[in-house]
């Protein structure tokens, strides 16, 4: 499959259902988490045509609630591969659908691996960045990894 073949982004949309809520009022968090694993996990299998598993979740920041009714769009985008992993970043807009406005409410990275039907990694296809979006992009991923890194580490240190 040749890079112009691969599907490197991916835009889920729907609304906001009364089954999403939390007692607040509002969706919960944990149903917009998924949200956002379904189109991290749409991307990194369209990217690499093999089924993929999440091993990483980082960087989430909620900016704002998402009120039911509400239209939601969650994009996801390759930002950067590995040998068998891919980094997606994830932007989650919600607004009402009567104006199209949308706004940013949450964003975060998801790392995940391809596997085979064994569930052993595989190899995924390189992803090179062409513009200064998409280099900005590959820096932020590799920013993020070397501080996964060093929490990591500190972890480490830690266990008793």
């Amino acid at each position: 499959m040749s890079e112009t073949d691969r599907q490197r982004e991916i835009t889920l949309r729907f609304l906001a259902e009364p089954t999403d809520i939390n007692f607040g009022g509002q969706v919960h968090g944990g149903v917009a988490m998924k949200w956002i694993d379904q189109a991290g996990y749409t991307c990194a299998a369209g990217w690499s045509g093999q089924y993929c598993v999440t091993v990483y979740v980082g960087g989430i920041r909620f900016y704002r609630p998402i009120q039911i009714g509400e239209v939601v769009e969650v994009r996801a985008k390759l930002v950067y591969t590995g040998r068998t992993s891919m980094h997606i970043a994830v932007d989650v807009q919600a607004g009402d659908p009567r104006s199209g406005n949308l706004a940013q409410t949450t964003h975060c990275i998801i790392v995940f691996v391809a596997v085979d039907d064994d569930g052993k990694p595989v190899p995924v296809a390189a992803w090179e960045p062409k513009t200064d979006e998409d280099r900005a992009l590959e820096r932020y991923a590799i920013r993020g990894m070397e501080l996964r890194k060093g929490i990591e580490d500190e972890m480490k240190k830690a266990e008793v």
